[in-house]
């Protein structure tokens, strides 16, 4: 494949030759135009009534201003542009405070919380920010104040998303532990009703809590009150850290999965903490590995091409696939971390399988190669391999356990037939917004 001059740095990787604990080298990165996943205006918006409050430089603003637009929320969006001269004036911390309680006393409306988020170069510049949410909250004591951050310099520590998935939950007030109910945290979509995981808790008699599924701050307040939260993905895993560590909350980290044996140890461990018998799931089983077989033959032996975000377990999913007769050909990821286990059971079953970077500079020249007829899973996938043949989702799309598996071999036999225009849908911002249904 074409490289840039003087960067040895390749973009993609036979499986037999990788090496798990580190695929690809950093260094100069490339964002490719597929805009599915969700940026953190679009999570700060799960918090029903919210005011975002951006302080950072405008080349920054003018993104996420945008986003608010997309999503038809600007009226939810406010900003306080930081100049060169701000940063030595020593004014940082008060051009915020004042900005903020301008701000609050121009809006239409009474926020019951704002999330305000500082950006780089104000943690540069160590600026206190729990000196400048401890006065916000002395001014303004009917408002709770959250403290977000727009910096990627956190992506080798804390990523962005992960923070921004915990901190949603910052304006929560503590209330008494409700032992009947159950909360799901840290995603940014709804899990499937139909999947077992929802099924479990629903048929033990628990009320189901969920931010994506709050409608009203009232009701997003009620999220306090789980007494066992759980996570599904990897980017939630914070958040109920961070509540178990607040509130008392047991925390549950049950990720997707996509191999059957974890996916049954999953659910022992959920039924043995809401105390309830293991339901025998051997029809779930049974209609999952039918619907892949009928999407093998659909689809035969064309090429398939798998990314993270679209299944939070590409390897895993992608040995789920070949054990079940596809030609999965392809892999878009930069890490396999957390995915040792699959790496090495899918580098034994197809050795050849090719891993490519998602953020590598020369992938830039990828979608102007030849690849010939390929399926994607996810938008990069497709992107990349430049085939309007693809399945549409982010983040697992929602989908769990068998049902999940169920459902996302369905997904590739209509992505199969029914090829989608992968240039206008795929630069929509945040998949499931109402940017998508709306521009």
């Amino acid at each position: 494949m074409k490289r840039m001059d003087g960067l040895d740095k390749p973009a993609c990787v036979r499986l037999a030759d990788a090496d798990v604990s580190a695929l690809f080298r950093t260094g100069l990165e490339y964002n490719p135009p597929a805009r599915g996943m969700w940026n953190i205006v679009h999570t700060g918006m799960l918090v029903p009534g919210a005011q975002e409050i951006f302080a950072c430089a405008q080349g920054c603003l003018r993104g996420v201003i945008l986003t608010a637009a997309e999503m038809l929320e600007l009226e939810r969006m406010s900003w306080i542009s930081v100049s060169e001269s701000d940063m030595f004036d020593g004014t940082l911390e008060s051009d915020v405070i004042d900005g903020v309680c301008e701000i609050l006393s121009k809006l239409d409306r009474r926020p019951p919380a704002v999330l305000l988020y500082l950006s780089c170069i104000h943690l540069f510049a160590g600026v206190d920010f729990d000196a400048i949410i401890s006065e916000l909250s002395r001014r303004e004591p009917d408002i709770a104040f959250v403290d977000c951050y727009m910096t990627p310099t956190m992506r080798q520590t804390v990523s962005p998303v992960m923070k921004m998935s915990a901190q949603i939950y910052g304006a929560l007030r503590p209330r008494e532990l409700d032992a009947n109910a159950v909360g799901l945290v840290g995603s940014d979509r709804p899990t499937d009703e139909d999947s077992e995981l929802v099924r479990i808790i629903r048929g033990s008699g628990r009320r189901l809590l969920d931010i994506t599924l709050c409608k009203s701050y009232e009701e997003y307040q009620t999220l306090s009150e789980s007494s066992i939260n759980i996570s599904t993905v990897p980017t939630g895993r914070l958040a109920g850290d961070e509540l178990e560590r607040r509130f008392g909350a047991r925390h549950l980290h049950l990720p997707a999965r996509y191999d059957f044996a974890a996916i049954d140890d999953n659910y022992k461990v959920l039924c043995g903490a809401l105390g309830t018998e293991l339901p025998d799931f051997s029809k779930e089983k049974e209609s999952a590995l039918a619907a892949l077989a009928k999407a093998q033959e659909v689809i035969g032996d064309t090429p398939v091409a798998v990314d993270y975000t679209a299944v939070t377990r590409p390897f895993e999913f992608a040995l789920l696939l070949a054990e079940n007769g596809f030609n999965v050909k392809h892999i878009v990821a930069d890490t396999a971390a957390g995915e040792e286990e699959a790496f090495e059971r899918l580098r034994s079953l197809s050795p050849d399988i090719t891993v490519w970077s998602a953020v590598n500079v020369n992938m830039l020249d990828m979608p102007e190669q030849e690849h010939g007829h390929i399926l994607a899973v996810g938008q990069k996938a497709a992107y990349f391999f430049s085939t309007d043949n693809f399945v549409d989702i982010v983040v697992g799309g929602g989908y769990y356990g068998f049902s999940g598996i169920r459902k996302l071999a369905g997904l590739m036999c209509e992505a199969f037939e029914e090829p989608k225009d992968r240039r206008t849908v795929i630069q929509h911002k945040g998949w499931g917004c109402t940017c998508c249904a709306q521009i």
